[in-house]
């Protein structure tokens, strides 16, 4: 595991400065003119609506369709997340988007949250659906390749949203994230065991501990879910380790092949 150079996704603040990516990408594409080299900068991250940023993948082929990537942030951040997020899973396999969370945060970044309300929940239905809509709108999207991913709080979310409504989604991935309690979560079983799920956990994490990770192993076991687990030996840090094998878990599903349960 990278423990060199933790990741931080907190992009929260409006006021933040050029991004990871930005700094990739500088010079990323170029084309000759005559004898002389002319850099072009690309501006992959888009506003697509109020709460709602999408990723262009590089060198996109508008005759491909892309899968697409939909994150919910972590506690107290924002959509911008993403421009940090897409450069550490891949610039190339994915259109991106992610949505703003639909309360406010009660951390002192100010940003923004996923409450496990009724009203919170439907409105991020309404939010990831919008998410998918303004995707499909720009991109070539591929209808069976929507995946649905986030951190922390943003990670029971989209568990909550992949397990208990019909949203056209082939899999989600919580990092950090317990699975939700209340309002039936696993209301629909039947549908939830057929839907691949993600579950990325750390050993020494304080906001998700090893005690209510065995617990929510359990309860998935019970219910007969499809569940991939990696367990990493850190606190609540983010590193690259964690972002490669999202990648790969989502290339598995995008390409059909199929993995045996880890724990």
């Amino acid at each position: 595991m990278n423990r060199i150079a933790p990741i931080d996704l907190s992009f929260a603040s409006p006021s933040s400065s050029v991004s990871k990516y930005d700094q990739l990408v500088d010079t990323a594409h170029t084309h000759h003119a005559g004898a002389s080299t002319v850099a072009r900068r690309p501006r992959p991250i888009r506003k697509a609506a109020p709460g709602i940023a999408l990723f262009s993948p590089v060198h996109y082929e508008r005759n491909y369709a892309y899968p697409l990537l939909i994150w919910l942030h972590g506690e107290g951040s924002s959509e911008r997340e993403l421009r940090q997020l897409m450069p550490n899973v891949s610039v190339r396999n994915y259109v991106g988007a992610a949505a703003r969370g639909v309360g406010i945060s009660r951390e002192a970044s100010a940003g923004f949250s996923w409450p496990q309300t009724d009203e919170g929940v439907d409105a991020a239905v309404e939010r990831v659906s919008d998410c998918i809509e303004h995707a499909e709108r720009r991109y070539n999207i591929h209808a069976n390749r929507i995946f649905l991913a986030g951190q922390g709080t943003g990670g029971t979310m989209a568990l909550r949203l992949a397990l208990q409504f019909s949203l056209p989604l082939a899999g989600a991935i919580s990092l950090g994230g317990a699975l939700p309690r209340g309002n039936c979560p696993l209301s629909r079983i039947h549908q939830a065991r057929s839907l691949p799920l993600m579950l990325m956990c750390s050993r020494e994490s304080r906001v998700y501990p090893s005690h209510q990770v065995a617990a929510d192993l359990r309860l998935m076991h019970s219910a007969g879910c499809q569940l991939a687990i990696r367990e990493y030996l850190c606190g609540d840090e983010l590193y690259t380790d964690m972002f490669a094998d999202m990648d790969e878990w989502l290339m598995e599903k995008v390409c059909g092949a199929t993995s045996a349960t880890t724990v």
